[in-house]
């Protein structure tokens, strides 16, 4: 039977008050330390709330795509995607955003909540040009919250463990899955030789 946990008394009775440790290492501003991880980080989820609800997206790029302007401000190009806008559509009702680094190797992972503003600024975002090719936007993030989370997550997973790795023909291909989702209307072998072509040809 279901026993749902109703209020904040009941959930901090089940699992107790946190260390010291815990509570410490959150800061308001990026140290630099803190800032040394997000520096190696070629890889973040943004965390976003918008009247469709909730989403997170994945942004990576070489190590040090991020900008970190100083201890309250990361700078972020919006690459190439999609066109989805999830992010960008949420950050416009809500400026509240959240993100976790993940730096390959590296088990702890680093989490920053703030708010963030869409900026089209031409030498902003030319001064985050790959190949002559710069972001259409840069995401400027004020840091309200910071703090590093510790390993067990990423060694229970065994995120970077080789042995650990999953085959990628062993799970249904991109053309599948979509062929799957739309009902046959998109998707199939036709559109994954298409998009493995693309890809390569327009990351930036």
């Amino acid at each position: 039977m279901s026993q749902p946990i109703a209020d904040l008394a009941a959930l901090e009775a089940l699992y107790g008050q946190p260390g010291a440790a815990s509570v410490a290492k959150e800061v308001t501003r990026l140290t630099s330390g803190y800032r040394a991880l997000i520096e190696a980080s070629p890889f973040f989820v943004l965390a976003t709330s918008g009247p469709g609800g909730l989403d997170a997206s994945p942004r990576g790029d070489a190590p040090g795509f991020l900008r970190v302007a100083d201890e309250r401000t990361l700078l972020i190009p919006d690459r190439r995607g999609n066109n989805r806008l999830d992010s960008l559509r949420n950050i416009l009702h809500d400026p509240r955003v959240g993100l976790l680094f993940l730096i390959p190797g590296v088990n702890e992972t680093l989490r920053v909540n703030g708010r963030a503003v869409i900026d089209v600024d031409p030498a902003l975002c030319d001064s985050f040009a790959v190949d002559g090719k710069p972001p259409k936007s840069v995401l400027v993030v004020t840091v309200e919250s910071v703090f590093f989370q510790c390993a067990r997550a990423v060694l229970r997973a065994r995120l970077w463990d080789p042995t650990a790795q999953v085959t990628r023909a062993s799970l249904p291909s991109t053309g599948a899955l979509l062929a799957e989702a739309s009902a046959g209307q998109e998707g199939g072998e036709a559109y994954e030789r298409s998009l493995n072509e693309r890809i390569p040809k327009t990351l930036y």
